[in-house]
């Protein structure tokens, strides 16, 4: 059959006054009980069963089956779960499979807003459907309750479909008046209609007794249908609102309320309930722009703020007080479905399209468009924070959850919110476009790809803050920032208690603190001694302190890194007093040559001296640490006044995984020294381990540092092409890199995203100090947390009594396969070499527990 082809309803009269029903067209009946549709129903599969169609009833509700097993019906059961993104698919899947021609009937739409709990979702579940529907001409039959939805979901649904009918009844007459014919006219055909199921009779109704008792039916119906034009979801919290204020126990609904908006991780979900009152979820939802889960970032911050509130009153005094702002997991399925793009959302789940498209689909994300709705609530949330610098970050639903960190997977982007109001929300839209475009990322996909996550719902959430801090001059940032670990495995000092946790400390913005910044170190801070430090005199401290910090440039509109000098000058006394600290060897230096200079530097000193904010944040981790019965990640900002007072802002708080050994481990015996590559004592972080090795990529120092800069990103390049060619090989593989991996400073070392060595085995950083390449670990760094949540075994070649043996010799007589992976690669192959040791029976041993690591030829 052609496209908009007459099909018979099975109601022929019916046919008569709407021209037909047309191959293509979505049929929605809205009627007071689903006894009606089927009045409506029942024809139009008699008739499709008698006419040989291909039909199909799409059962997923609770309601009691609208038909039941019958030859020439096929019945498909879909899950309908919270999941609207694999519900939606389920259900494309199917309508792909059957194809052309396809006759469809389905349960009741709005059973969709109980498993996604606001008639947002069911109007963009209607406008993503009811179109593959049209395009492949079949004919769908759906049900919709009256008086259960918002206008502005009927009207997503009214202006999608090609016939939408209402229904009403009571027990003399059926009444039938369409609200929407697509393409059709007739004089009559808008005219209420009078059915007579058992007659079969359908005619426009005429005279004025019957039009009189249709008014009179439609005015009770009017009366008595809920006028309030809200969606179901903020009926509920409103009711839930009332219940609370007259006493009524609401323990029920607050469950609801954590399970629709809060969060889906089961354990997150028990600490939730535990310590949230009915007050602390309403006031959550009187701060949300749309509907949904507020994210996983969100979930951690106000879950912590909560645990500190419930069990020290006391520190809390010293917090500073969150206004934070959430846009719902849903906004963001209804910006795909608005701007028209849910088909490559649909294709992206494939295996074979998961990667292939992600950069038309961030594009598509960064070039849609939002809502006049939309617009009209971020206008709301700018008019709130005047023009007080803002981030907005990510927050996912799958992120910061048990097993799953996503730590620097999406983006967090810095508005200066500076200008008129046009100007800043055209900043904010950017911005929130940004992290939606991000979820489409190499890293991030290869995350989810690689933690089995690929066909997972993955909504993005945002979190909206007012950036903490102060300003000074034309700059704004907060005193100092940092993360925060309840517990620490890396002891940079032998001494320190990892069970106090630790502290990674830097002034201005906490970014210098997650990120591998150029020749920049954050304070490392351990909570059971602050002030300890392995710097062995001032001029050590100070090669080793933070040369470089984030801040907000509000007369540039934007976030920069600066150096020292550039913010010192605005910085008032008692600030300086806090983070800086006097190089008294250099300045000693300069006085004897007759100069008296200030030679300054960060180091957070004064406040690593404060000992009650020490005990403090140590008590603050502990507390949550506690209550989540897990080590805990967090990231926070202090801010100090001149007289010494000072508030915390816990931004972030999310479970920390770490390396946790799972047994003694037997180190071979003893090695001849002419067999070892590499063996190191207290530099490797990782799990204890044996592996069989089957290839080494080598990149040499020397040659990668007599590059030019821009070239050096051809040696990441290369490293990615085998990384990504290596995918699902079973193969076991060594990195070994001049200085840092994963850099963003070519000159420090190779430039590389995790995406990029996720396949390796290990990873070696190797020092050269004619190069001036020096490793970092960088412990509590977002590309430490990859190291470890992959179980990728970390080691450093120090120029130092930590190696004992590093002989690249051993490896001078194998060849280099560089140009088998890619010929274009063939001129670095004195720069880059990928040795083939599965045949020479290399073995990489590890004992964590004993902290020493061996490479060597067996």
């Amino acid at each position: 059959m052609a496209a908009f082809d007459r099909v018979c309803s099975g109601i022929p009269q019916m046919d008569e006054q709407f021209d037909n029903i047309r191959l293509g067209d979505n049929v929605v009946w809205r009627v007071d009980s689903l006894k009606d549709f089927k009045l409506f129903a029942g024809p139009y599969v008699q008739q499709a069963i008698e006419d040989g169609k291909n039909l199909i009833y799409i059962r997923f509700a609770s309601h009691e089956p609208l038909f039941e097993p019958q030859e020439g019906l096929k019945i498909v059961n879909v899950e309908l779960s919270h999941r609207f993104e694999t519900f939606t698919v389920d259900i494309h899947e199917i309508i792909e499979k059957e194809g052309v021609d396809a006759f469809y009937v389905f349960d009741c739409l709005s059973e969709l807003q109980t498993a996604w709990a606001t008639d947002l979702m069911m109007g963009n579940f209607f406008q993503v459907t009811c179109p593959y529907l049209f395009q492949l001409d079949t004919v769908a039959f759906f049900p919709l309750i009256r008086g259960k939805h918002s206008f502005k979901a009927i009207a997503k649904i009214r202006d999608t479909t090609q016939l939408f009918l209402d229904v009403y009844s009571d027990k003399n007459n059926v009444f039938v008046r369409p609200d929407k014919v697509w393409n059709r006219y007739s004089e009559t055909m808008f005219l209420p209609h009078v059915y007579e199921p058992e007659a079969g009779t359908f005619a426009p109704m005429l005279d004025g007794v019957r039009a009189s008792h249709f008014y009179q039916l439609l005015e009770k119906e009017a009366n008595s249908a809920d006028r309030d034009n809200k969606d179901s979801w903020d009926r509920f919290f409103d009711m839930t609102a009332t219940m609370n204020e007259n006493g009524i126990d609401v323990t029920e609904q607050c469950s609801r309320m954590c399970n629709i908006m809060m969060t889906r991780d089961e354990r997150m979900r028990v600490m939730i309930k535990e310590n949230f009152k009915p007050e602390d979820y309403l006031h959550v939802k009187s701060r949300m722009i749309g509907t949904g889960m507020i994210g996983g970032k969100a979930c951690g911050m106000l879950l912590a703020r909560k645990i500190i509130e419930n069990n020290r009153p006391d520190i809390l005094e010293k917090f500073e007080p969150h206004d934070s702002f959430y846009v719902g997991s849903d906004v963001f399925y209804t910006f795909i479905v608005e701007n028209h793009f849910w088909d490559i959302r649909v294709r992206q789940r494939k295996p074979e399209e998961y990667f292939s498209l992600a950069d038309e689909f961030a594009q598509r994300l960064l070039d849609g468009k939002f809502s006049r709705d939309m617009e009209e609530e971020l206008v709301k949330l700018l008019e709130y924070y005047g023009q007080d610098p803002i981030i907005v970050r990510s927050s996912s639903i799958l992120e910061d959850g048990f097993g799953n960190a996503f730590a620097g997977k999406y983006e967090s982007v810095f508005c200066p919110n500076a200008g008129d109001m046009d100007q800043r929300l055209n900043e904010l839209e950017d911005a929130i476009r940004t992290v939606y475009a991000s979820t489409m990322s190499k890293s991030a996909l290869d995350y989810r790809n690689r933690r089995g996550l690929q066909a997972r719902d993955e909504q993005m959430a945002l979190l909206i803050q007012r950036v903490s801090g102060s300003y000074y001059g034309e700059y704004y940032m907060p005193c100092a920032a940092g993360v925060g670990y309840s517990y620490s495995p890396y002891r940079f000092m032998e001494s320190l208690d990892p069970e106090a946790g630790m502290l990674r400390l830097v002034m201005g913005l906490g970014t210098s603190a997650v990120d591998r910044t150029e020749g920049s170190y954050p304070r490392l801070v351990s909570l059971d001694n602050p002030k300890a430090t392995t710097a062995r005199d001032c001029g050590e401290k100070h090669k080793y302190s933070q040369k470089k910090l984030e801040l907000i440039n509000r007369s540039e509109g934007k976030l920069q890194q600066v150096e020292l000098d550039v913010i010192k000058p605005f910085m008032p006394y008692y600030l300086q007093r806090l983070l800086l600290e006097h190089d008294f060897d250099v300045e000693r230096l300069f006085r004897e040559q007759g100069h008296n200079r200030d030679i300054q530097f960060i180091s957070c000193q004064g406040i690593v001296e404060k000992q009650e904010i020490m005990a403090q944040m140590k008590d603050i981790l502990g507390t949550i640490q506690k209550e989540y019965d897990y080590p805990v990640d967090t990231e926070f900002t202090i801010n100090f006044s001149e007289d010494g007072d000072y508030v915390i802002n816990i931004l972030q708080c999310r479970p920390l995984q770490v390396f946790e050994d799972s047994g003694d481990f037997e180190m071979p015996d003893e090695i001849g020294a002419e067999k070892v590559l590499f063996e190191c004592e207290k530099s490797a972080m990782g799990l204890s381990r044996s592996e069989k090795l089957d290839m080494i990529v080598y990149v040499d120092p020397v040659n990668y540092y007599n590059m030019d800069y821009k070239d050096k990103y051809t040696i990441a390049n290369a490293i990615g092409t085998i990384n990504w060619k290596m995918r699902d090989s079973g193969k076991k593989l060594l990195l070994m890199v001049p200085g840092r991996i994963g850099t963003t400073s070519p000159e420090l070392g190779v430039p590389t995203s995790f995406a990029d060595i996720s396949e390796f085995e290990a990873i070696c950083e190797i020092a050269n100090s004619e190069a001036g390449y020096n490793p970092e670990l960088s412990y509590g760094s977002h590309f430490f947390q990859d190291l470890v949540e992959s179980g990728i075994l970390y080691n450093a070649i120090f120029e130092n009594d930590k190696t004992k043996i590093f002989n690249m010799e051993l490896l001078k007589d194998c060849k280099n396969i560089l140009e088998e992976f890619d010929s274009k690669y063939d001129s670095l192959k004195e720069i880059i070499r990928i040795y083939d040791v599965s045949n020479m029976g290399f073995m990489l041993c590890n004992d964590m527990k004993k902290e020493r690591i061996i490479c060597f030829k067996n």
